[in-house]
């Protein structure tokens, strides 16, 4: 099967940027999904990465000297590069003394990642710190689902069922 968009090998490539320099992250959205199922399920417009905010200036710097450009910038919240049909999309949080990260939302709102509802999935032949299923079907909460967003939580859903 042929898969279009964020190529698994370029997610690596980030994932190898970000643990050899120790930098507290995590995968999410749709490449969690399938590092959970162990394999990739369908194609990929980005790769969601929250990642320790004292880290986002060097990791944008890597992707710019990479080819990618800023397309969006919504930073504290977000901010998504893009080179062609790879992009990234960086989701700054704090991160405090227990590796819980907060995400900034727009306003108030903010989202904690605890560390405990972190898991280890694979891309490729590579572990990736990836949100538990759990997490990643709550993040799919609260706005109108993609088929996308369908598809990875039936995904997610069969996952959860063979762990029951």
């Amino acid at each position: 099967m042929t898969f279009s968009g964020m190529d698994a090998a370029e997610v690596v490539r980030v994932v190898d940027w970000l643990e050899e320099r120790s930098v507290v992250y995590q995968v999410n959205g749709g490449w969690a999904v399938d590092a959970l199922h162990g394999s990739q399920t369908r194609s990929h417009g980005d790769l969601d990465v929250f990642v320790d905010s004292t880290t986002v200036d060097a990791l944008m710097e890597w992707l710019l000297g990479r080819g990618y450009s800023i397309v969006e910038d919504w930073r504290p919240i977000r901010v998504e590069l893009r080179a062609g049909d790879r992009a990234v999309d960086i989701h700054p949080m704090d991160v405090d003394c227990v590796g819980d990260g907060v995400q900034q939302g727009f306003g108030e709102d903010s989202f904690v990642h605890r560390a405990r509802e972190r898991a280890v999935g694979v891309i490729g032949d590579r572990s990736v710190v990836v949100a538990c299923a759990a997490r990643l079907m709550a993040l799919r909460l609260g706005y109108d689902l993609r088929p996308e967003d369908r598809h990875d939580l039936d995904v997610l859903g069969r996952l959860v069922a063979d762990h029951s």
